[in-house]
């Protein structure tokens, strides 16, 4: 036994320890040995993935202080007639998303060894891994020419992480049951999540600077319309429940339908789909006897000096008391056990997948959707809250900070 545990922190240095610019092999398979199976070992070297980095680099970065602006900042900052707001963005960025991404590679290494030997979740690292190298090496950027390149480098990282949250789903959903504290998984994919989607708002509101669009700067709507951004989550789920059972529950939004004020769509964008796929799915299926009779779903927008409030209400049958408490629980999922009755087909398996375009992954079937949800409502000062009235249906309700209110914006 003690050697096998030798054997176990000698290959914790070989993927994470180094100092200095050198060359760091990061297992791809996870395996136990003994001291002596020399041959063994040699074959798990083998079968590695080799990446370049300056360690010391990383050490200092993550050392500093992330800057997160709030945006407000963001939306005044946003246009200069000369276009001078362009570079000053950029300047930001490539101080900034360097630190950031190293914070984030240091609560990597900071992982249970059983964790971070995950094959898939040392694939997600190492793409942390190799956006800091080409992020810290780009050049300072001078004048527009090399901007536009920052740009091309931008769009090239964002593509690349597309599929992270699925990939940390499976990779956590895989050695979950090697892990007792529920809170260490937890608070790290909280954090994870939310700074990718603080550092994916930063790169693609740069990007969008680029673009002369009505009521946007950036990718702050200076007029949203919670109503039309709610209908047009309403209209796909509804299209694709129809597709599936053939019919779908009728939504009517009520309340402050007339709202309009400055926001960020890209939050809401994550998180709309996710509330009505559950709302839409557990209507359907506690009336599976009734398919074409099946109850509305009401959505009610409340606005005020301070928040936006979104509810979400159906008349699917509320979530057992037993279970409550677990539903905001990463990787817990009622998709399983719903799928065992022949009468129900998983409808949303591609849902979040198809309506982010890559930018989140698919969350039905990992457990994934509402606890991820949960943590870009608190990033954003807001809260995602469920009241369930076992036997009749569930309130879900989603709270934002306004960008423009009383009491202090929330930072990106």
């Amino acid at each position: 036994m003690a050697s096998r545990m030798l054997s176990l922190v000698n290959l914790r240095t070989v993927v994470f320890s180094g100092s200095g610019s050198r060359q760091v092999t990061v297992a791809t398979r996870f395996r136990s040995t003994s001291v002596t199976d020399h041959t063994e070992l040699a074959r798990e070297r083998s079968k590695t993935v080799t990446s370049f980095y300056n360690q010391s680099a990383i050490d200092i970065a993550s050392s500093k202080p992330s800057v997160r602006l709030t945006p407000t900042t963001m939306l005044y900052s946003g246009k200069s007639p000369d276009g001078s707001h362009i570079l000053k963005s950029a300047h930001y960025l490539h101080k900034e998303l360097p630190v950031r991404i190293a914070h984030r590679i240091k609560s990597f290494r900071g992982l249970p060894f059983i964790i971070g030997c995950n094959p898939t979740i040392l694939q997600v690292h190492e793409l942390y891994i190799r956006a800091f190298q080409k992020l810290s090496d780009f050049p300072p950027i001078k004048d527009r020419e090399v901007e536009e390149k920052y740009c091309k480098l931008l769009r090239q990282l964002l593509d690349d992480h597309k599929d992270v949250v699925t990939q940390l789903a499976e990779g956590f959903r895989e050695c979950r049951k090697h892990v007792q504290e529920e809170s260490v998984l937890s608070q790290f994919l909280d954090k994870t999540l939310t700074s990718r989607l603080g550092i994916r708002m930063l790169a693609t509101h740069h990007l969008a600077l680029h673009e002369d669009k009505p009521d946007f700067v950036g990718i702050i709507c200076t007029r949203l319309s919670p109503k039309k951004i709610i209908e047009k989550w309403v209209d796909f789920a509804r299209r694709l429940c129809e597709h599936k059972y053939g019919n779908a529950p009728r939504v009517r939004i009520n309340g402050h339908v007339a709202a309009r004020f400055p926001f960020i769509p890209m939050p809401l964008d994550y998180i709309l789909p996710e509330l009505l796929k559950n709302a839409m799915r557990a209507t359907m299926e506690s009336h599976l006897d009734t398919p074409y009779n099946v109850p509305d779903i009401l959505v009610t927008i409340a606005n005020n000096d301070v928040d936006i409030i979104i509810r979400i209400s159906d008349r699917g049958g509320g979530v057992p008391h037993s279970i409550l408490e677990k539903v905001m629980d990463y990787h817990f999922t009622t998709a399983e056990s719903s799928s065992q009755d022949p009468r129900m087909t998983s409808m949303f398996g591609n849902m979040v997948d198809m309506v982010n375009s890559g930018q989140s992954g698919p969350m039905h079937g990992f457990g994934f959707g509402l606890p991820t949800s949960r943590a870009y409502a608190e990033y954003l000062g807001g809260s995602l809250t469920i009241q369930s009235l076992q036997g009749i249906g569930t309130d879900v309700y989603l709270r934002f900070r306004h960008i423009e209110g009383k009491g202090e914006s929330f930072r990106i």
